[in-house]
């Protein structure tokens, strides 16, 4: 069975049970936007969800490391925040550098 009959059966299925009725949205035009549709919905529900990306949530960590190596004014405690501010923007660029690979290949 192809997919798209498979989809067809389903939608119809939700219309004739009503799930299609009072949905968020309904009646409103379709966003019409260049680029990876996918990625613009996944990040929707992931929000919707509450839920923040990986990437968001490094870049996040990044900052805070930042703001506390500015603030550090001890040499041992400068030096050990600048050490834990490379590691934490190392792992950020890795994570950034795999979804840039990904989207290649993909």
């Amino acid at each position: 069975m192809k997919w798209s009959s498979l989809i067809e059966r389903q939608i119809l299925k939700a219309q004739a049970e009503g799930q299609m009725e009072n949905l968020k949205g309904a009646g409103q035009p379709l966003n019409a936007r260049s680029g990876n549709d996918v990625d613009a919905a996944g990040f929707r529900i992931m929000a919707e969800a509450g839920v923040v990306p990986r990437e968001i949530e490094m870049r996040k960590q990044v900052e805070t490391l930042q703001a506390a190596y500015k603030a550090a004014s001890d040499p041992e405690a400068r030096k050990a925040a600048q050490k834990a501010l490379a590691e934490a923007q190392l792992r950020l660029d890795i994570e950034v550098e795999a979804r840039r690979k990904y989207y290649r290949t993909s």
